[in-house]
């Protein structure tokens, strides 16, 4: 303030222009901030539309990624129900394997006593008993009775063979029995591979669909954003203008003051001095005439020349 002209080596005519330069001053600087509160506003607006759209996009975002959360557990969990549909048909197949290989190996071992007995076991004990009857009972020569018994011998183990080929068909038939509900098994737990799967395609191209469009909408969200960050860098040196602009009116408003409250003086003391001029002629009306109006009065009773 030490630069102002003197307020106190100024006359009237001076303290007014400079008071109104002050208000000029003052008037341009509100104009200015108002400029800047109006550019502010619409800014304002504008970045609360570009919220609401990105707020907007980004529930939608939250919503569908939440469905597509939903589809991937309903994919793995149709998975996890074909792994075991797999694992199960797995063992099955193992264990119908193993029992094929038994009952293979049970047949090939029949077939081979079978080859040795040529014959069932009711036809080859008939025919034993029959040579058998001729060796006990029969005159033959010796020669005949060293061949009976030869065939006796070849007989039994002929019959040996067939009754070893019919336990091990008991054993065939028993294996088959066994693991009739083996061989009749799918495997299936609650649905076909073929069915299950479908679901699981079903499930899971929703989940790409829902993803990609989050992919979209997370895209248009974080452009809307990137236009507010840009707004806000706009909007950042214009904010800036507003505590100088209130700086310098309330500087100007106080230099003002100075200038106002001398031109105040000046008017009191013009004031007091029409006041004493008006005393005056209405004292000296008074003092001749005895006669005064209610303003004389007024101002004669004010400056104490009358007392009631």
């Amino acid at each position: 303030m030490s630069d102002l002209p003197d307020a106190a080596t100024m006359n009237e005519r001076d303290l007014k222009n400079v008071v109104n330069d002050y208000r000029t001053k003052i008037s341009q600087n509100e104009r200015t901030l108002k400029a800047v509160f109006r550019d502010l506003k619409l800014h304002r607006t504008n970045i609360d539309e570009l919220k609401e759209k990105r707020d907007k996009l980004n529930a939608q975002v939250k919503e569908l990624a939440a469905k597509a959360r939903e589809e991937k557990k309903l994919r793995d969990a149709v998975n996890e129900k074909i792994a075991e549909i797999k694992a199960s048909n797995e063992k099955i197949r193992g264990e119908k394997d193993k029992i094929t290989g038994s009952i293979s190996e049970l047949k090939a071992k029949r077939d081979e006593y079978n080859k040795l007995s040529r014959g069932s076991v009711d036809s080859l004990t008939k025919a034993y008993a029959a040579e058998l009857d001729k060796f006990l009972n029969a005159d033959i020569p010796l020669k005949h009775e060293i061949d009976i018994f030869g065939r006796l011998t070849e007989l039994q183990q002929r019959i040996d063979s067939a009754s070893n080929a019919d336990d091990i068909h008991k054993k065939i038939v028993e294996t088959y029995k066994k693991s009739e509900s083996i061989y009749k098994s799918d495997g299936t737990v609650g649905g076909s591979v073929k069915d299950l799967a479908e679901e699981s395609q079903k499930h899971h191209l929703t989940m790409l669909d829902s993803y990609k469009k989050v992919d979209e909408l997370r895209k248009e969200a974080d452009m809307y954003h990137s236009q507010i960050k840009e707004t806000y860098d706009v909007v950042s040196p214009i904010r800036e203008k507003i505590d100088p602009l209130k700086a310098k009116i309330s500087q100007l408003r106080d230099e003002l003051s100075i200038y106002l409250d001398k031109l105040n003086d000046i008017q009191l003391e013009k004031d007091e001095k029409k006041i004493d001029e008006k005393h005056n002629v209405a004292k000296e009306k008074f003092e001749k005439t005895g006669k005064m109006s209610l303003q004389d009065l007024k101002l004669l009773m004010e400056k104490g020349d009358i007392k009631f």
